[in-house]
């Protein structure tokens, strides 16, 4: 194959759930069997780039400074569900099982990796605590070490004064593993059934 043609793939490869043959499928469809599209797609991305930013609240995709969800004044702001990424943010959103707001991390507490307090998107939700806007914080974090330890971490700097109930989803998803994997009515499930962590 011709260098532009490896380069693409190589590109392609790098993104989440692609291998070398899902790469090079995709790379022959774009340049070969649909060149239609290549435009099109250059063009989706780079209006992506520029307008697609994070919530200043709550750190999801946006637009705008507020992401959709955030600026919706039929949810429920003082219901604050956590999650580590955007993914998991929209698994909950499709099970249709809660109304609230979501604040995402961008992922959980790893000293072993060297991710800490500073790395993750913590600040705007300790500000919302703080204001007293939140009345109940529900943790869907990973049901793994690194989730725990960033749950204790939240919860630890919850402000003295405040009244904030916490739960934690749990039943329904297995141990391990993660909000982005589980199915509509196992996510229903584990939201209903959220058990109180402190």
């Amino acid at each position: 194959m011709t260098p532009a043609f490896e380069n693409l793939q190589k590109h392609l490869k790098q993104l989440p759930g692609l291998g070398y043959r899902s790469a090079e499928r995709i790379a022959l469809n774009l340049l070969v069997e649909k060149p239609d599209r290549l435009p099109k797609l250059v063009a989706a991305l780079e209006e992506a780039a520029r307008s697609v930013r994070r919530c200043t609240r709550c750190g999801n995709l946006a637009e705008t400074e507020l992401c959709p969800l955030c600026a919706d004044t039929a949810r429920d702001h003082g219901v604050v569900c956590v999650v580590e990424q955007v993914p998991d943010l929209v698994a909950l959103e499709r099970s249709g099982a809660y109304r609230g707001v979501y604040h995402v991390l961008h992922g959980k507490l790893s000293p072993i990796h060297g991710v800490g307090p500073e790395d993750l998107n913590f600040e705007p939700l300790l500000a919302r605590l703080a204001a007293g806007e939140v009345k109940e914080l529900i943790l869907a974090l990973s049901n793994d070490v690194e989730g725990e330890a960033t749950c204790h971490y939240l919860t630890s700097q919850i402000p003295a004064e405040q009244t904030i109930a916490v739960s934690r989803i749990g039943f329904g998803l297995p141990s391990g593993g993660g909000v982005l994997y589980a199915d509509a009515v196992t996510l229903k499930s584990a939201l209903e059934s959220r058990r109180n962590y402190s």
